[in-house]
């Protein structure tokens, strides 16, 4: 099975195709929560910038219609599924179809059972899988666990604080997911961890002080149990009554040298535990520290793309339950936090996610942590120009899931907009670039996966003039006409004082072009990114003491 590799599809459909049984490790799956949100992915813009440009992602909702019906039906009927689906899984589905009726939260446990199936299946008998999701579903999906796992292979229900606060004007605050950890076997794979002490324990305990400020706390050096005396100081010192002394008589010599035994004012000795010296708390079932703080606008790893988790939180639950060379599988991946986790922490790792806009981010992200990778493979991407015409005519919203493409492959950035609300503007991406003097100029680009025709061209120039862009990119699924070239002619071109050259302002780049010919824009140079970079990665983390800041 090849592993580094992202999938650009339905998950359900590559996990059948794909994954073999028992091929996996680590499951971390972050799916959209069914919280009837409506998430935009925000892009940098030429400066670095957070840009106006948002793109609609997702919208984190489900609903029932003939897909829900059809897998309800899968789960429910033995003669459809062959023995794939447990009973439990089987009659559960059939009493929450009872209890809560063809509702929209029924279509998301559907989906998700169906799912969790193929996960299930994929995983090995020492492998892990973590469920990251919030209170609206997590009730039901522990329910729909505990049947495709069997309740015995629960292991946690962790806490995680995403955010310092948050007003409701009829409850209290929500600040917190939840992630549901369940082990495949009881030969499941976990390494001790530790998170950082609370503050208040630190306060409490470690509230001494040595002169050059190292904090310690004060200890016992006896222990229950009768002993023998012990030299402390040049003189035998008995233990306590029914005590012994911790320690042999060289380790004494040893920490009292070292500064490690103190003495009290009555002249009882006492340990010294350093802070700096302990690993930290092992780790506990509520993750409020700040090792794994969120995301938030002003975070040097933050992507602007919704629901991003910080790389911290991934890196613990990696280390926790998994060891190096092992595959860790995330099938509803986003900007690819986990894969950037793993990669770091020295797994091989599978992405999947259902749309190109997401697929870019992941890519473009994981070649900027680490060049060494580049470059990145994606599965189901057009290799040709049939497959770019399968994506725009065949998979759902394929005309977006095209354009996004098509902006990826070229180095654009997306436009401003929800693709679902309002008119066209003609302007589907941009890139943005230097001129001598320092400002900032643009191409602007308009992707068809129509049949072209010149009054395409006519009106990419008419938008470049509005806008005052310095070049326009068309970008055919279709080769173009004749009369289209003349137009694209007769529009002149645009003279660069960076490079001095002259670059031709209207710019026709077929599908053909692209995967055949390895042609891309004629542009000026200095020209910026389209997303904002990920921090590169040049070192892995100590995996036993993951709550320090993360590359």
């Amino acid at each position: 099975m090849e592993t580094n590799v992202l999938y650009y599809g339905d998950n359900l459909d590559i996990l059948r195709r794909y994954i073999p049984a028992e091929s996996v490790d680590l499951v971390y799956l972050d799916p959209p929560f069914n919280s009837n949100r409506t998430y935009s992915a925000i892009f940098a813009d030429e400066s670095g910038r957070k840009s106006d440009a948002q793109i609609h992602a997702f919208e984190d909702s489900w609903h029932w219609g003939p897909t829900p019906e059809a897998h309800l039906d899968y789960l429910k009927n033995s003669t459809l599924h062959q023995g794939a689906v447990p009973v439990g899984v089987s009659q559960l589905l059939a009493a929450l179809e009872f209890g809560i009726g063809k509702t929209p939260m029924l279509a998301y446990l559907v989906e998700m059972a169906v799912r969790l199936i193929e996960l299930h299946r994929v995983l090995k008998p020492t492998g892990s899988l973590y469920l990251h999701c919030d209170p609206t579903a997590s009730h039901y999906l522990k329910i729909v666990l505990d049947a495709v796992f069997g309740p015995e292979c629960f292991r946690n229900e962790i806490v995680w604080k995403r955010t310092s606060g948050y007003s409701d004007s009829n409850r209290a605050g929500r600040v917190h997911d939840v992630l549901l950890f369940y082990g495949r076997s009881e030969d499941t794979v976990w390494n001790k961890v530790c998170q950082p002490y609370d503050e208040d324990y630190v306060e409490r305990y470690y509230r001494y002080k040595d002169p050059d400020g190292r904090r310690w706390a004060s200890g016992d050096v006896a222990a229950a149990g009768p002993g023998p005396a012990r030299m402390f100081r040049g003189a035998m010192r008995e233990p306590p009554p029914g005590s012994h002394w911790r320690f042999t008589q060289e380790k004494i010599d040893q920490f009292v040298a070292e500064g490690h035994i103190y003495f009290t004012p009555n002249g009882f000795p006492r340990s010294k535990r350093y802070l700096d010296d302990m690993e930290g708390m092992p780790l506990q079932d509520i993750w409020a520290d700040k090792g794994v703080q969120p995301v938030v606008s002003w975070s040097k790893e933050g992507l602007g793309f919704p629901t991003q988790k910080p790389v911290a939180l991934l890196e613990r639950i990696i280390a926790a339950s998994s060891n190096p060379g092992d595959i860790v599988l995330d099938p509803f991946c986003g900007c690819g936090t986990a894969l950037v986790a793993a990669q770091k922490l020295a797994r091989r790792w599978i992405g999947i996610d259902i749309t190109y806009l997401a697929v870019g981010v992941m890519r473009r992200r994981l070649q900027d942590s680490f060049p060494e990778l580049t470059p990145i493979r994606v599965e189901g991407q057009p290799t040709d120009v049939e497959g770019a015409r399968l994506l725009a005519i065949q998979v759902p919203e394929g005309r977006y899931q095209f354009q996004w493409w098509a902006l990826d492959e070229i180095g654009a950035l997306p436009a401003s907009g929800d693709h679902k609300k309002g008119a066209d503007t003609g302007i589907d991406g941009r890139i943005t670039f230097t001129s001598a003097d320092g400002g900032l100029l643009q191409a602007l680009v308009s992707v068809k996966s129509g049949k072209p025709k010149a009054d395409d061209v006519r009106v990419l120039k008419a938008v470049c003039e509005r806008e005052g862009a310095a070049i326009g990119i068309l970008v055919t699924l279709d080769e173009p006409t004749k009369p289209m070239q003349h137009e694209a002619t007769i529009a002149g071109t645009y003279h660069s004082d960076v490079s001095a050259k002259d670059y031709p302002r209207i710019q026709i780049l077929s599908v053909a072009d692209l995967l055949e010919r390895g042609k891309r824009p004629q542009l000026p140079p200095l020209v910026s990114a389209p997303l904002q970079r990920g921090a590169k990665v040049t070192a892995p983390v100590d995996q036993g003491t993951l709550f320090g800041e993360t590359g």
